[in-house]
């Protein structure tokens, strides 16, 4: 036995022995270090990880690009929404969102409703209004009053009627448009009667016929533009109205506008009554008159003329208190169609804002 214990302890065995060990420790060096290098892979191959500061950098810069070439777009206006095109509704499957229900469009209220009657893109009263089915109008000379009156310009449709001052009138239910007249902004002055009376100093003055600008003051003294722009001004007293010769002789649009803040200080519905004679209803034309005469009174003038078989209608414009923009009022009787018609002049006559007794219907001697 003693033996074989000498033969396990041979130098050659011992050798092999720890060849073995080596052998098995470089093994599991190896082993681990493939470890490590898989596990370094893994790291270097991360999914949605945030990119490191130098990918950080260039996605900025390539999202900073993408920025600048797009198109810019302005913020909505809220009152430009309904003029713009509409755009396509983007696709679910390409943005990932949920489909949208369209919501339909709410149908106008009663307030937002128009007239058959206006014609928002008229710019003249002719082109403003179309006539009553089955009417034309009745014809007018060019050049003439009526002409005149039909093709004076109109404000915006749906434009307020503005008081002397500035300010709306507030009520914006009651006319059907505004003429785009000048208003004196100094005083209240231009009221019914004055806007009358403006209109038919307008229409001579830009024909030529000065002869025919004149206003009664009452008690026989009559104001006419041909004196006044000769340098004569009025001069009121204890002894009445007369004739000064005080200012410079001249025609310009200053001093048309001075004369006729004149005109309305001293004239109005008293002086008008003594300035027209009565009508009947048939006879009916552009720049007649439904005149109550006092104080206060009022006036409103026929702006257009229309006919069907022999009967007429037609639009009623006014001036009004204070002092105001001249007007096309609506028909209380049918406010969608402002026209009236020749079977409704009855007395008393209503009309938007005023009711005129019988004899009402005259025409000025202007």
């Amino acid at each position: 036995m003693v033996r074989r214990k000498d033969e396990d302890r041979r130098p050659g065995r011992g050798r092999e022995t720890g060849r073995g060990k080596r052998g098995l420790l470089l093994l599991l060096l190896f082993v681990l270090l493939l470890l490590v290098l898989l596990l370094s892979g893994a790291c270097g191959t991360r999914t949605g990880s945030s990119p490191e500061p130098g990918e950080r950098a260039e996605s900025g810069q390539a999202a900073a690009a993408e920025a600048d070439s797009r198109p810019e777009t302005a913020a909505a206006d809220p009152a430009e929404m309904d003029s713009r095109p509409e755009t396509a509704a983007a696709d679910p499957a390409e943005s990932g969102a949920e489909a949208q229900t369209e919501t339909p469009p709410v149908p106008p209220g009663p307030a937002e409703e128009k007239s058959a009657f206006v014609i928002p893109e008229g710019y003249t009263l002719e082109t403003r209004f179309a006539v009553p089915e089955g009417y034309t109008r009745v014809p007018y000379d060019e050049g003439g009053f009526g002409s005149f009156v039909r093709g004076y310009a109109m404000k915006p449709d749906g434009s307020p009627v503005l008081l002397w001052t500035g300010e709306s009138k507030g009520n914006r239910e009651d006319h059907a448009a505004v003429f785009a007249m000048k208003v004196e902004d100094r005083k209240d002055l231009q009221q019914c009667a004055d806007s009358v009376m403006r209109i038919y100093a307008e229409y001579f003055r830009s024909t030529g016929q000065y002869d025919r600008i004149r206003f009664s003051f009452g008690g026989g003294f009559v104001c006419d533009y041909d004196t006044y722009i000769k340098g004569y001004r009025i001069k009121s007293d204890d002894a009445g109205v007369r004739w000064v010769k005080s200012g410079e002789p001249g025609d310009s649009d200053e001093v048309f506008d001075n004369y006729l803040k004149i005109v309305f200080a001293y004239a109005g519905t008293r002086t008008m009554v003594e300035e027209s004679a009565p009508i009947d209803p048939e006879d009916i034309r552009i720049g007649d008159i439904f005149l109550k005469g006092g104080s206060p009174g009022h006036v409103v003038m026929v702006a257009d003329v229309c006919e069907k078989d022999g009967k007429k209608a037609f639009l009623l414009a006014q001036g009004y208190m204070p002092a105001q923009e001249f007007h096309v009022i609506k028909n209380p009787r049918h406010e969608d169609d402002p026209w009236y018609y020749e079977e409704e002049v009855q007395y008393p006559f209503q009309t938007q804002a005023y009711t005129f007794p019988e004899g009402a219907l005259r025409r000025p001697e202007y």
